[in-house]
């Protein structure tokens, strides 16, 4: 009966380390055929899987973090860089396009110049403008005073200004701006010692066109030298004669 017994229960440990080790093999392949399924294919480190891989591990908050700079910052950047090169092309454009308007400005300017030639006649007490060898315009002015005679000979225009400020040559004092200022409503300059200039200015004293009563300077009608200021440019050419 002992006998029997003990076979019995050689019988139930058998039976049980033999269900333990195919339980054991059963979790063992379980495990493999899950770790096939998800285990990626080799690639390059810092590829994309690779990426993938570092995103995705669990419970690691820094390497999904580190994943998503990976996987976004470079594309963050070929739109920056894009944005970058689109900025530049455009900045370029803009910048051959004023390049173009200014050497046309200042080709036309150049042309404006070359046709025109202002003409004053001290002793006429006349200014005449010239386009193409033709009078187009003929001004009365007032010329410069004994001890202060206009200067004679060939210049060019190299100062304009709306409504000028005045200082006077003698004593020093500031006129300001204006219809009424000595100075008029414009200032054409085409001589200067450096501290003293002479130009064609407007003047209030109209009466006084025909003599010879400035410090140099010749003066207009405040209608006639706005006249002569859209007609001349820098650098036309300005003839006075006696």
């Amino acid at each position: 009966m002992a006998m029997v017994r003990n076979e019995s229960v050689a019988r139930i440990v058998m039976f049980l380390c033999f269900g333990t080790a195919i339980l054991s093999l059963a979790v063992h392949w379980r495990m493999t055929i899950t770790q096939g399924q998800f285990e990626p294919p080799a690639s390059a480190p810092g590829s994309p899987l690779d990426i993938a891989r570092g995103a995705s591990t669990p419970g690691d908050q820094p390497s999904q973090e580190r994943a998503f700079q990976r996987s976004f910052v470079p594309h963050q950047s070929v739109a920056v860089s894009q944005k970058s090169r689109d900025l530049t092309e455009l900045s370029s454009k803009m910048r051959s396009l004023f390049s173009a308007a200014r050497k046309n400005s200042q080709a036309l300017s150049s042309q404006k110049s070359s046709q025109t030639e202002v003409v004053v006649n001290l002793s006429q007490r006349r200014t005449y403008v010239y386009k193409r060898g033709e009078v187009i315009a003929s001004y009365p002015i007032a010329v410069g005073k004994k001890g202060w005679e206009t200067p004679t000979g060939s210049f060019r225009v190299t100062d304009m200004e709306e409504y000028p400020i005045w200082e006077h040559p003698i004593t020093g004092e500031i006129f300001p701006s204006g219809v009424n200022s000595p100075l008029g409503s414009r200032w054409i300059g085409f001589w200067s010692d450096g501290r003293n200039a002479i130009g064609f200015h407007g003047t209030p004293d109209t009466h006084l066109l025909g003599s010879a009563i400035s410090h140099g300077c010749l003066r207009m009608r405040n209608d006639d030298v706005r006249l002569l200021y859209k007609q001349v440019n820098i650098g036309t050419i300005v003839s006075v004669r006696n």
